[in-house]
């Protein structure tokens, strides 16, 4: 979730928490507040999902990480040093069978890994006879498929993730909308009473973007949500 995003869902809580104190018999007012209720328990439970894809994308590159470093460790290493003895009999086999030394992308390792597999099947007869144990073999297609799987996971999770992050940035909206059509009753309801209209300023702030040197710095939040003057907050409104 964005700071921006966040600033916003936390002003929605103030806010409701604020209309639940101070409430108004009116059905709008009362449709007003269910739906703010509603929007903001979405926004829980997107954050939970955002968090979950979160999660499953670093389990998944922690995964990643261990099989591509064990497999290269050792069932590729040799299966690749019995290419290098098959190579007396076939010219060039061993290179069929080489891995770059330094760290690749993970689809290009799986991309390579796949290939070794397919050619060691088609030569196997050759390389047992050089030295290749088959479940060594069986070994290394077993780990690229659980490799498979976690590249699958980890896309699974940033799929999540970035779905969550954009539905929190349409609830984020929605909510300030709703306190909106809030602020203009209640601006109505405290015109006389000043300490609560000033409570419900506060409540429905929707805190601004941080300071550089004095001048505001607009990169973290649109122009309308600036304060209007050095020290200030712009409410909802």
């Amino acid at each position: 979730m964005n700071a921006r995003t966040r600033r916003r869902l936390e002003m929605g809580a103030r806010a409701l928490e604020f209309s639940r104190a101070h409430p108004d018999e009116s059905p709008g007012y009362t449709a007003a507040l269910a739906e703010l209720e509603e929007q903001l328990a979405r926004s829980e439970q997107l954050a939970g999902q955002q968090r979950q894809g979160v999660s499953e994308v670093r389990a998944a590159s922690a995964r990643k990480r261990d099989l591509r470093r064990s497999m290269r460790q050792r069932e590729l290493v040799h299966v690749a040093r019995a290419a290098q003895r098959a190579a007396r009999e076939v010219p060039g086999l061993a290179q069929k069978f080489a891995l770059a030394r330094e760290p690749i992308p993970y689809l290009t390792f799986r991309t390579l890994a796949r290939t070794i597999v397919g050619e060691a099947g088609q030569q196997k007869e050759l390389l047992i006879r050089h030295g290749l144990v088959e479940r060594v073999l069986q070994s290394l297609v077993e780990s690229l498929d659980e490799f498979d799987q976690a590249m699958g996971q980890g896309s699974e999770g940033r799929r999540m993730h970035i779905g969550a992050g954009v539905e929190l940035d349409v609830v984020a909206d929605e909510v300030v909308e709703i306190v909106r059509v809030i602020d203009g009753l209640n601006r109505f309801r405290f015109a006389g009473e000043p300490d609560l209209l000033a409570a419900w300023r506060a409540a429905s702030n929707v805190v601004g973007p941080p300071r550089t040197g004095g001048r505001t710095d607009r990169r973290t939040d649109p122009p309308s949500e600036s304060p209007p003057y050095e020290g200030a907050e712009k409410p909802a409104a």
